[in-house]
């Protein structure tokens, strides 16, 4: 079964971290959007790597879509102000779509106030974060807790893409 997911980036996501589960759901046959604050725009990763927006943010539709990709680095920080960011967050959520974030991307759904009383995980740099926003932060590769899909880091990408992939497969 064919999905559609919308990966949000600005200059700075963690390249793994978006590269990783999009190669991984074209395989599967899933059509993957990048959006970033401009359509067009050429974004580059923590380590340089390259990415161009499809779309712009806040041109975005989350009836369109099947899964919120929020991949970390630094770009987590910055998009979390962005208040269409915060917008799709929160539609997500309450559409109980999958929202997949990983690493310090759990920045995002803290400030989208949708991680409370839920079981996460992330790198320990936010555990306070999360913590504080009401989560229930647990040290794991991969957690899944209804439509929320978290992990820890870089070395957690397989086990976190074959959860996005089974979840999205049980919806």
């Amino acid at each position: 079964m064919s999905k559609a997911v919308v990966a949000i980036v600005d200059d700075l996501y963690e390249d793994l971290e978006l590269w990783y589960p999009l190669l991984r759901m074209e395989e599967e046959g899933w059509k993957v959007t990048i959006a970033g604050p401009e359509e067009g725009k050429l974004y580059h990763g923590k380590y340089g790597y390259p990415c161009t927006g499809d779309g712009a943010i806040e041109d975005i539709n989350s009836n369109a879509y099947d899964v919120l990709l929020l991949p970390g680095g630094l770009a987590p920080d910055k998009l979390r102000r962005d208040p269409d960011v915060l917008r799709l967050t929160k539609e997500f959520n309450t559409q109980g779509k999958v929202i997949a974030f990983i690493c310090h991307a759990g920045w995002i759904p803290v400030s989208a106030k949708i991680v409370e009383g839920k079981k996460v995980t992330s790198t320990i740099g936010i555990k306070d974060d999360m913590e504080n926003a009401g989560a229930i932060w647990v040290d794991e590769p991969t957690v899944i807790d209804g439509n929320l899909v978290s992990s820890r880091g870089p070395k957690d990408l397989p086990l976190f893409t074959k959860a996005i992939i089974d979840t999205c497969k049980k919806k």
